[in-house]
């Protein structure tokens, strides 16, 4: 079936698809490669260009990149790119190869186990770093884990990564929060080199309405990690039309009878992708537009509704309205929104500390950070003067 939707491909001498892909994936080439059978050299191309192809395979917003942009989606159908990248990434990341340059006695530490320092730490391990990764969480991912549910992003494909990460020799300390258990100046002093910040963004923006620290009301950043540690009830309200709203709608609706999406404009207007909200209507998820929430009181919630106040009844309300910076890391400058502030070698203040990832540009997709953990593990090669990317 996969073969028949490789034919499809025009083979265009202007490929729209890798234009519009942010990793620029060679995508017309790699389809070619899969006609021929040639599997493992596709996937090796996959892999160099991008460590977590088999990711963005699955999450990125492929009807704004890829496929949106194939000429075949004019008339017709676009060639399902996407489902041939799983295919080939899938197989490929099964029997990765242990391939790294010779040991150099520089060590770097990675704040954030999730896409940007997976990537880095990948990366900077081929090139014979010694690679220690400060995870706060017990298992590695990140917003791949811990952030997208399982049924869309099955977990065995990061726990692949996971150990791709040890044999590769990197040192990962799980439950280690730099800003809290250590602080910059500390890692400094035991010898770490460079320092690479990608903690990514755990702090849920609120509402900022009445009644929002109620004993049912949740934030969907903390619901998702955990889902079955919930008790719902059987009336779950989710605020919000973002695609972390429809991940939260759907894993609520396999543990509530009834959900409801209340966002406060129009469904065109909701930044999900078309995709996620047509899973999610799938999935038997409700919504309701425009309106804007005022109030939550006990068992039911205060929206304003094209100008008029209206009642909803709910047993558990999860906001999933966006993600903000913890600014754990004390004495790195940032931005107001608390975001890391870099130059455009992705250098902090600090001499030696990098950031990259959501901390910087803030909740964007996992092809960007994975572009700029790459741009970012260049700068550093450029210092050592090394082999370029």
């Amino acid at each position: 079936m996969l073969l028949n939707e490789s034919d499809r491909c025009l083979n265009c001498k202007k490929p729209l698809c890798k234009i519009n892909c942010p990793i620029s994936t060679e995508i017309p080439e790699i389809i070619e490669l899969f006609k021929a059978g040639r599997l493992k050299e596709a996937g090796g191309r996959l892999f160099e260009n991008n460590p977590l192809s088999l990711f963005c395979s699955i999450v990125c917003p492929h009807e704004e990149q890829c496929r949106g942009n194939c000429i075949r989606g004019i008339k017709g159908e676009p060639v399902d790119f996407p489902k041939i990248e799983r295919f080939i990434s899938n197989n490929y990341l099964k029997e990765l190869p242990i391939d790294k340059k010779r040991p150099r006695d520089i060590e770097i530490a990675i704040v954030g186990g999730g896409v940007a320092g997976i990537t880095s730490a990948i990366l900077l391990a081929r090139e014979g770093f010694s690679i220690t990764i400060f995870e706060s969480f017990s298992k590695l991912g990140g917003v791949l884990r811990y952030g997208i549910p399982d049924f869309r992003l099955p977990r065995e494909y990061v726990d692949r990564f996971e150990e791709y990460l040890k044999k590769l020799g990197v040192s990962i300390k799980y439950n280690s929060c730099v800003g809290i258990d250590y602080s910059i100046e500390e890692l400094k002093n035991d010898g770490f080199k460079y320092i690479i910040l990608s903690n990514g963004l755990w702090k849920a923006k609120k509402m900022g309405v009445a009644g929002e620290s109620r004993k049912n009301v949740y934030f969907a950043i903390n619901y998702l990690k955990s889902p079955k540690s919930f008790i719902l009830g059987d009336e779950v309200l989710v605020i919000g039309g973002g695609n972390v709203a429809m991940d939260t709608a759907r894993t609520a609706k396999r543990m509530a009878s009834n959900v409801t999406i209340v966002y406060r404009r129009t469904e065109k207007d909701m930044p999900a992708s078309k995709e996620e909200i047509e899973d999610t209507k799938g999935d038997g998820v409700k919504f309701l537009f425009k309106h804007t929430p005022k109030e939550i009181l006990e068992n039911k919630m205060i929206f304003e509704n094209e100008g008029e106040l209206k009642e909803l009844n709910y047993s558990s309300v999860i906001v999933a309205i966006g993600q903000e910076a913890r600014e754990d890391i004390k004495g790195i400058e940032c931005e107001k929104n608390g975001l890391i502030k870099v130059n455009e070698r992705y250098e902090t203040d600090i001499e030696g500390v990098y950031a990259c990832g959501d901390i910087v540009t803030g909740a964007k997709t996992v092809v960007l950070a994975v572009k700029n953990a790459k741009n970012l593990v260049n700068e550093i090669l450029k210092k050592e003067k090394t082999s370029i990317l």
